[in-house]
């Protein structure tokens, strides 16, 4: 067989570093990739202090584990939708890790946060189900919400039904026998659909321990890219109000 028809080998699988702050959390987690349970990890506030908190959060958990970053297999991220400021530091600090760790680079897998919101949610409130549909959905600000659907096969893994999109709190969908997961509810209340009013166990937010397990699968069909592709997905290219939206905005939630 011509060599030129044999794609590379994927990365490794045992020594991923995974990351989020898309959310108010600033998430991280060192462990194999598809692993249930990772080896080390840390949650804490995100927000505007991730920038300063990221990098030496990462350097510590990696210390903890005993590696070096050279010797790591891939850097998983969740890329969006979610906080611009948070994806812009997230994706600057693997762009930096994964250029620097080694000659060549370590490998990058972003993923959707919403997805990995979905994957949060089954661990939580359904670990054992063979078969589930969860939808997602995470604050947008701007009297908006991003929204997701996913639908979980035990034996296939995770496949996306309905990709990351816009709506209005009263316009997210709703639908039997599903999971509804996210952090809406605590923001929105009585303005959502039934189903979306209580988040059991309070919110779910994306998580780096949720990204590890979605880790496998991610390098299975593909997606990793080198560290400059490590490029956010915000959904929304429109970042703040002009004044009159702004009083329109306001004129419509007094309305209420």
């Amino acid at each position: 067989m011509n060599d030129a028809t044999v794609p590379p080998p994927g990365p490794g699988l045992q020594r991923w570093l995974a990351l989020d702050t898309s959310a108010s959390t600033l998430s991280v987690a060192v462990g194999a990739a598809g692993a249930a349970e990772p080896l080390a990890w840390h949650e804490g506030e995100g927000g505007a202090q991730a920038s300063a908190t990221l990098l030496p959060t990462v350097m510590a958990l990696l210390q903890r584990a005993g590696w070096r970053l050279a010797e790591l297999d891939g850097i998983v991220f969740g890329h969006g939708p979610g906080s611009f400021t948070g994806l812009r530091t997230a994706c600057a600090v693997v762009q930096g890790l994964a250029a620097g760790a080694r000659p060549g680079g370590v490998p990058v897998l972003p993923l959707g946060t919403l997805l990995a919101v979905a994957e949060a949610a089954r661990a939580r409130h359904a670990p054992r189900s063979a078969q589930l549909t969860v939808h997602a959905a995470l604050d947008a600000r701007m009297d908006e919400v991003y929204v997701a659907r996913y639908a979980w096969d035990a034996a296939h893994g995770w496949r996306e039904l309905d990709g990351p999109h816009l709506r209005r709190p009263e316009d997210l969908p709703q639908e039997d026998g599903a999971l509804h997961a996210g952090n809406v509810a605590g923001v929105y209340g009585e303005r959502l659909p039934p189903a979306w009013r209580t988040e059991a166990g309070g919110a779910t937010l994306p998580c780096a321990r949720a990204l590890l397990r979605l880790a496998a699968a991610g390098v299975a069909a593909g997606r990793c890219v080198d560290a400059h592709g490590a490029q956010p997905l915000y959904v929304r290219d429109k970042v703040a109000l002009t004044v009159d939206e702004q009083a329109a905005l306001r004129a419509g939630r007094a309305a209420r």
